[in-house]
């Protein structure tokens, strides 16, 4: 059985997606904002206290991630323009601004009341501020827990605080329900992953996002405990050798490319894995499985299928 999910998308350089996926020491902490709705409000980003004075009318967002909460919680129409990977839902206002290296110049000339960026771009903060700009900035989530801080920030900030509580409920409660179903489709069966951030290699620990959705869903990551994991902030570069003796019952392929399942299946003495012999190669799509929005429902739910029909071999 083979399973195959291919991206959609333009598709982000692998240095990107690791940053994407993750790599902050201590992921999405912002909190929520003052009770009750009134401005000004004062919610907590990765730099502290942020103060927003009124209901913003014009966000800049310059993540994707960030792009997909505002319109999961009822803050699209407030959104007046977002970077150029920022590609989902269809309706956002995506331009040709840079969430990694970002224009300042570019940004005000959006006229934004509130810019939302990832913390690997926070240097253009302080200018956006020095202006009368307000910024929030979210770290990359190491856990479902950031997603659902980073939704409730996001409300206090932009008038829908409840629609956020919502959407975190929400995700929390279709995540549960999964990872409980599938524990229980498993049962006794262990089953161990190999998840490959690019060709290189390079793999995802269960101490990053990517990493805590095989774990949750019960699955034995051949990445914990490698050489170096910890200094690679959870993304080791493993070596063909080691994989082949770790023999993953399941590979799930975090990058694009319509050769990427043939080329590892090809790879010397790959043809004895048990995945490869079992044809349990996922190649997920790479922009679900690199943002912690709202979409990370459906990741977890492609990996569960994927963990089901595996353990139906």
């Amino acid at each position: 059985m083979r399973i195959a999910r291919f991206t959609t998308a333009a598709a982000l350089p692998a240095v990107l997606v690791l940053s994407a996926c993750g790599g902050s020491d201590s992921g999405g902490s912002e909190g929520s904002a003052d009770a009750g709705g009134a401005y000004p409000v004062t919610v907590n980003d990765a730099r502290g206290e942020v103060t927003v004075d009124a209901e913003p009318e014009r966000i800049v967002s310059l993540s994707p991630s960030s792009t997909e909460m505002l319109f999961a919680i009822g803050a699209g129409d407030q959104v007046a323009a977002v970077d150029e990977h920022s590609d989902y839902p269809e309706e956002a206002p995506t331009t040709g601004l840079s969430g990694f290296t970002p224009n300042v110049e570019a940004i005000t000339e959006e006229d934004p009341d509130l810019v939302v960026m990832s913390q690997d771009a926070e240097g253009a903060a302080d200018q956006l501020e020095s202006v009368g700009v307000p910024v929030l900035v979210l770290e990359a989530a190491t856990a479902f827990d950031d997603t659902y801080e980073q939704l409730e920030t996001l409300g206090g900030a932009t008038g829908h605080a409840e629609e956020a509580d919502a959407e975190a409920e929400r995700i929390r409660d279709e995540i549960e329900k999964i990872t409980t179903e599938t524990r229980e489709a498993l049962g006794d069966t262990e089953l161990s992953v190999y998840h490959e951030v690019d060709d290189s290699l390079y793999s995802a620990t269960s101490d990053t996002f990517i990493g805590q959705v095989y774990s949750e869903l019960g699955l034995e990551n051949i990445a914990d405990g490698t050489d170096g994991a910890a200094e690679s902030g959870g993304y080791p570069q493993l070596s063909p050798e080691f994989v082949v003796e770790e023999d993953p019952d399941l590979v799930f392929l975090g990058y694009p490319g319509g050769d990427a399942v043939d080329d590892l299946e090809t790879r010397p003495a790959f043809d004895t894995v048990t995945a490869v012999e079992n044809g349990d190669i996922v190649q997920l799509d790479q922009d679900i499985s690199s943002r912690w929005g709202p979409r990370v429902v459906d990741l977890v739910q492609s990996v569960s299928d994927a963990v089901i029909a595996a353990q139906e071999d």
